[in-house]
């Protein structure tokens, strides 16, 4: 268990409260950090704070603003900004429980594990876990976290639960913006079995350790054969994109290809029937009606 708690408070269900510890769920990749070099001496560039005609200047000359109007500004020290009374800094009030399905995924921001904070907890604690699992809901509430209020989700994990940090609503972009000029056409049948057989061919469990960050593998190989070209440069011309044929995609060849490659077979498909031809309706003439 991580050393120091992101949180600590108590989550409260009516008159009932648990004592709780949340620890972040996630942690950094190793990824490639790039620090910008002066060349012709070799050395880092720092980054000063500087004051526009008063020159650099010490932290503790450093004061948070919010500006309200142009060049006006109301300044507040964080002693003040700790002061202000929230009571979702310390609790978390679960108000309401939904089904997991009724969040849509765009809202879900970041996963925090929670644990009962000591042994006296552990029974209520186990008690709301249970009741969650058994209802298939997630409970809801809001919780103030580093300098601002959070909707949050609750629900279940192994012998623990997790929490989840929402967007609210006005930080997500309305889908149907994006998606109104996409075509609401129905596929064709072929189609659409050949691309069923190949999501049902390469379906399998999950095992998030399969997956590696190609990219930071390849600067990694990058700045070890730089080290030993001794600064020389360097440039892949293999592995670049593939380039995209701007004639029109065989889609049914495509996917056919695609179920060879991945070992599975395809099916001939089913020839359509003709269409049944019928004898040309004689039009009458006002003359004969």
């Amino acid at each position: 268990m991580a050393a120091r708690a992101y949180w600590q408070g108590q989550i409260r269900l009516a008159l009932v409260s648990i004592p709780v510890e949340i620890y972040s769920a996630t942690k950094s990749g190793a990824g490639i950090s790039f620090r910008q070099i002066h060349e012709p001496s070799g050395k880092p560039i720092h980054y000063d704070k500087v004051v526009t005609g008063v020159g650099p200047v010490d932290t503790d000359e450093i004061m948070k603003g919010y500006e309200v109007a142009k060049g006006e500004y109301v300044l507040l020290d964080q002693e003040e900004i700790d002061a202000v009374k929230l009571e979702s800094k310390k609790t978390l009030e679960l108000t309401q429980f939904v089904d997991a399905h009724e969040i849509d995924v765009l809202y879900y921001e970041k996963p925090y594990f929670v644990v009962p904070a000591d042994d006296l907890a552990e029974e209520a604690f186990i008690v709301l876990r249970e009741a969650l699992k058994r209802t298939k809901k997630v409970g809801l509430g809001q919780l103030a976290l580093r300098g601002r209020e959070y909707v949050v989700s609750l629900k279940p994990c192994g012998r623990g639960m997790v929490l989840e940090t929402l967007r609210y609503a006005d930080e997500v972009h309305q889908a149907q913006g994006y998606f109104r000029d996409i075509p609401d056409d129905k596929p064709d049948d072929d189609l659409l079995d050949l691309a069923e057989a190949l999501i049902a061919k390469k379906t399998a469990a999950f095992h998030p350790d399969e997956f590696k960050d190609r990219y930071v593998d390849a600067l990694k190989d990058l700045v070890e054969r730089k080290r030993k070209a001794h600064g020389k440069k360097i440039i892949d011309d293999k592995g670049g994109e593939e380039k995209t044929s701007s004639n029109v995609v065989d889609l049914m060849a495509a996917l056919k290809k695609s179920m060879e490659k991945s070992g599975g077979t395809t099916k001939p498909a089913a020839k359509k029937a003709p269409a049944k031809k019928y004898p040309a309706k004689k039009t009458v003439s006002k003359k004969s009606a």
